[in-house]
């Protein structure tokens, strides 16, 4: 099967880069930007015989898959432009590799033979070289058509750890709580680091427990993993807490909302009793 993608950026030279290594035929690139197509020559041309070109349409012509995998807001041109410059898809995957959007963005090449699909690592790209060194141990979440779902599931735990099917109506919560387990765990981190910067040190004392928190987390799961003053029901600690950060109003927001899960979490284990609780919620109501 040959396959062609579209988008040589993080996600599109790291997926080829490592479905080329796993033995699969990734034969055309493509990309407006001339500097990204360099850059994903720079990577690939060792692996494979491939087409650098700034031409979608002959990416389609001359594959049998094609991964589109540009930027989100992007999807929707490179679909009208393939559908305006080429007359069928008869026997041809077109996939996608964004966790915002089902198969439905493809939709306008369906009239014309394709069958469509979603192939999304659920993980984080800063870099190409990072994303490449995890993609092999990354589930892959796919959606699609009924004929396409075999073939997807085939290119997905070739290069991944394990393919898991989604439903079109699943999507958007699904893009949600990797957006999240990932995105605002990093904007979280970035607020703790705010903090810590007062006191004169970084993060990194931080990384252990961080690790521990998340091995703890992959063993047991949120709910029997969460610790800390909610747990034990320690009403001065959430009170200085809160006076702490009286004059910071987003970080405040995100501590009392934050902490208002943390007491669910903690009635729902039985770790406090229902007058603590109520104690606790009032607290943070009056913020």
């Amino acid at each position: 099967m040959r396959i062609g993608v579209i988008g040589a950026g993080k996600v599109g030279i790291s997926t080829s880069y490592v479905m080329l290594q796993r033995g699969l035929q990734v034969v055309a690139m493509s990309d407006k930007d001339m500097g990204a197509l360099e850059n994903a020559r720079q990577y690939l041309v060792e692996k494979g015989d491939i087409v650098f070109i700034n031409d979608n349409p002959y990416v389609v012509k001359n594959a049998d898959m094609v991964i589109i995998a540009t930027q989100d807001r992007i999807i929707d041109e490179v679909v009208q432009e393939l559908r305006e410059k080429i007359n069928t898809f008869e026997g041809k995957y077109i996939v996608h590799t964004s966790g915002a959007h089902s198969s439905q963005i493809l939709k306008p090449l369906d009239s014309k033979g394709a069958m469509l699909g979603v192939m999304h690592p659920l993980q984080t790209f800063p870099d190409i070289d990072s994303a490449i060194a995890v993609i092999p141990d990354t589930y892959i979440f796919i959606q699609g058509d009924a004929e396409c779902l075999g073939m997807l599931r085939y290119v997905a735990e070739k290069i991944g750890k394990k393919a898991i099917e989604i439903k079109e109506e699943h999507m958007l919560l699904y893009h949600l709580s990797a957006v999240l387990v990932c995105n605002l765990f990093c904007a979280l981190l970035y607020a703790s680091e705010d903090i810590v910067k007062e006191i004169g040190i970084g993060l990194e004392p931080y990384f252990p427990i961080i690790k521990a928190t998340l091995q703890n987390i992959e063993k047991k799961g949120p709910l029997r993993s969460l610790t800390g003053p909610i747990v034990r029901g320690d009403v001065n600690t959430i009170i200085s807490h809160l006076e702490a950060i009286e004059d910071r109003g987003m970080l405040r927001d995100v501590y009392i909302t934050l902490s208002r899960i943390a007491l669910k979490m903690a009635q729902e284990r039985g770790d406090i009793n229902r007058g603590m609780a109520e104690k606790i919620a009032s607290i943070l109501d009056k913020g």
